[in-house]
């Protein structure tokens, strides 16, 4: 500890406020925090109305705010939003008692930098409170691969994405039901190169009818208009 003291000396303190409805987890806090950073992080604040979070990190001009995202109306995710609202250059800290993707995605969507479970001991919260000082993002590790499992690409998605421009433009046009004629107008090709396009085109989207095909463009999110399918 005697490393963590000379370092703390050179470095200036982090002001922390406590946004928590939960008496004893602020008072927790207060009391473990400093000796755990080697006196380098201090509570300088807490609140348990979600509604006063904003004016007190104004009001302390606090470094960092620690936010429980469950508390009463209006909540720890408004919170967060209030505080980047009126203090956009605090680091914001949620914690959660439960690691869930949802409410992880909306605290970093309004402003948090970190999501950490509420289990979290004091001595473990030291790093995470210095490393988003320091400009960077902090998520349990499993919550991470859990948020990255949702955002990955679905197989739809995957042979979509793998189209040509011009296959793209041509399922467009099928999706809207154009009709082959029309297509054939629209691509300046005949009715028969239409036919090869389209029979090319139900190969690669892995089904046997434009009715499909269609279904296939509302799954992914592949807009028909005018504009696009006149490109």
């Amino acid at each position: 500890m005697e490393g963590a003291d000379a370092e703390a000396g050179h470095r200036p303190p982090v002001d922390v406020v406590v946004v928590d409805d939960h008496p004893l987890f602020s008072r927790g806090l207060e009391l473990l925090l400093p000796p755990e950073s080697g006196g380098r992080v201090r509570v300088v604040g807490t609140t348990d109305d979600a509604s006063a979070a904003a004016a007190l990190v104004r009001r302390h001009n606090a470094d960092v705010a620690i936010v429980d995202l469950h508390m009463p109306p209006p909540g720890g995710t408004r919170a967060i939003a209030a505080i980047r609202r009126t203090q956009p250059l605090v680091r914001i800290v949620a914690l959660s008692g439960l690691a869930e993707a949802d409410a992880a995605l909306e605290a970093l969507r309004a402003g948090a930098s970190a999501f950490l479970p509420k289990t979290t001991s004091p001595e473990a919260l030291v790093r995470p409170l210095l490393a988003v000082l320091d400009g960077w993002s902090v998520i349990p590790e499993s919550l991470l691969r859990q948020l990255l499992d949702d955002a990955a690409p679905t197989d739809d998605q995957g042979v979509a994405a793998a189209l040509s421009a011009d296959d793209r433009r041509l399922w467009k046009l099928v999706a809207a039901g154009t009709s082959t004629v029309d297509i054939a107008t629209t691509l300046h090709v005949s009715d028969r190169t239409v036919k090869r396009l389209v029979a090319n085109l139900l190969r690669q989207l892995r089904v046997s009818t434009r009715v499909e095909a269609a279904a296939l463009a509302g799954r992914v999110g592949l807009v028909a208009d005018a504009a696009d399918t006149g490109r």
